[in-house]
């Protein structure tokens, strides 16, 4: 597998670029992963990076973007952190990965059975943890005002909170940031959300 040069990230469209990653995934779920000398793409990028996607997904230990979407070194910024919030630093690292290095996506990744999102909906306080899941409550409040009657430390009710999630930090993007906004209103870039489902591999776009 040919690691990724200027040219050919400049070649790709953003569609292009959420089609690979559904296809590194689809090979993930099939235990097909591409053969990759990484010894190579040490060498090869040493100089410089072109990755064509960048991927705000949780800290969970099951949820490596490069291992989700079988990718080698050099083709995705990775950005992780609890719940898959959002911050004005991530913010500032998906500028970077877009307007600066040329990345042509932004995934917005979820996953099942998240820590961060069942902590939220126990309203669990713990030092500076407090603070950040704090910034699960408007998907909490959504999925609330879905089914005013749910208990929220059921299954269901806690994977449609990371849904909503998802679809809130999507949103928040393009709000947040006059840099993302116009880059999505002159179509260089595309900014979609999924699930990653632990117990299975795969992925889940929302491309609504």
């Amino acid at each position: 597998m040919r690691t990724l040069t200027k040219e050919m990230q400049s070649d790709l469209s953003p569609e292009m670029a959420v089609q690979l990653l559904k296809d590194g995934n689809q090979r993930f779920v099939d235990n097909l992963k591409l053969n990759r000398n990484l010894l190579q793409q040490i060498n090869e990028t040493c100089d410089g990076q072109y990755p064509f996607a960048v991927i705000l997904s949780c800290i969970d230990s099951r949820t490596s973007a490069e291992l989700i979407f079988d990718q080698g070194l050099g083709d995705i910024f990775s950005c992780r952190i609890a719940g898959n919030i959002l911050n004005d630093d991530i913010l500032g690292s998906m500028e970077f990965s877009c307007r600066l290095a040329g990345s042509k996506v932004i995934v917005i990744l979820g996953h099942t059975k998240c820590g961060a999102v069942e902590g939220a909906c126990q309203h669990v306080k713990l030092g500076n943890l407090t603070a950040l899941l704090d910034k699960l409550r408007p998907a909490i409040d959504a999925a609330t005002s879905e089914k005013p009657e749910c208990d929220l430390s059921d299954a269901a009710f806690m994977k449609d909170v990371g849904r909503l999630n998802v679809h809130h930090v999507i949103s928040e993007i393009p709000q947040r940031s006059q840099v993302l906004a116009e880059m999505l209103k002159n179509n260089e870039i595309a900014l979609i959300g999924g699930m990653y489902d632990v117990d299975t591999g795969k992925v889940t776009f929302y491309e609504d």
